[in-house]
């Protein structure tokens, strides 16, 4: 194993996550996920709440990441407005979306019984 090539690779990752982080949506999720948080403490989360809530958050951020991903590519793949790369784009946000609702979800039925 090439331990320089293998360390070097974390150094990519955190080039694409910071390459990501630029991103008005990422940042978007960023403060989102920072309002829960101080949410969660403030209400008194259990430890498995704030487990699933971190998982939610990771996860948000993972799926944006690819949604990025997908649409930079598409966007080197298909310069030129083309009804193909269109759908793979909104697919791809749409899948950030769904994700991101169904998390508000949960994360309602976490809170809500602690608030009311």
């Amino acid at each position: 194993m090439d331990w320089r090539k293998y360390l070097r690779s974390f150094g990519y990752a955190i080039e694409g996550i910071i390459t990501a982080s630029k991103e008005q949506n990422f940042k978007s999720h960023i403060v989102s996920a920072i309002i829960v948080m101080f949410a969660g403490y403030l209400t008194g989360l259990s430890r498995i709440e704030w487990y699933i809530v971190l998982l939610l958050i990771a996860l948000m951020f993972a799926l944006e990441m690819i949604n990025t991903a997908i649409e930079r590519v598409v966007d080197l793949a298909s310069p030129e407005i083309h009804p193909l790369a269109k759908q793979a784009k909104d697919i791809a946000a749409g899948a950030v979306l769904v994700f991101a609702l169904f998390s508000a979800i949960i994360g309602l039925l976490i809170f809500l019984p602690k608030w009311f």
